[in-house]
């Protein structure tokens, strides 16, 4: 990746990673300590995190904020919340429900426990009706 948000290195392991290595085993190939693929992977985490709030804030630029899906709120009473904010403005949502959902659990996994939104999530649409989650 040429000009990436990522080193070679920090793709290198991260692709180690995900066919299951440990850090351990990682180490023993590329020839550095455990520790140092920690701190590889962690930065690498970093930067992808960063990557993904910097698209997040692109994809919002165009949109609406729509309304907060408040903590607590089970993840099946989503849709109707945003579809209601939706029709509100005249703007018809390019998902279903289930789609809408799984868009939901993909772009913030780590806001979403089980059937239950665990952190306020802000809802933006275009006037297209692309939903995008803050």
């Amino acid at each position: 990746m040429k000009d990436g948000l990522l080193t070679d290195r920090q793709m290198e392991v991260l692709r180690y990673r995900k066919q299951g290595l440990t850090q351990q085993q990682i180490a023993d190939i590329i020839s550095t300590s455990k520790a140092n693929v920690c701190t590889i992977e962690k930065s690498a985490m970093e930067n992808i995190r960063r990557a993904k709030e910097t698209l997040e804030f692109l994809y919002t630029l165009d949109a609406t904020n729509l309304c907060t899906i408040p903590s607590g709120t089970d993840l099946f009473e989503v849709p109707s919340i945003v579809f209601r904010e939706a029709e509100k403005i005249n703007v018809k949502v390019k998902y279903d429900t289930i789609s809408l959902i799984n868009r939901l659990r993909e772009s913030k996994s780590q806001c979403c426990k089980a059937r239950q939104v665990c952190e306020d999530i802000i809802v933006y649409i275009t006037d297209q009706g692309e939903i995008y989650f803050g």
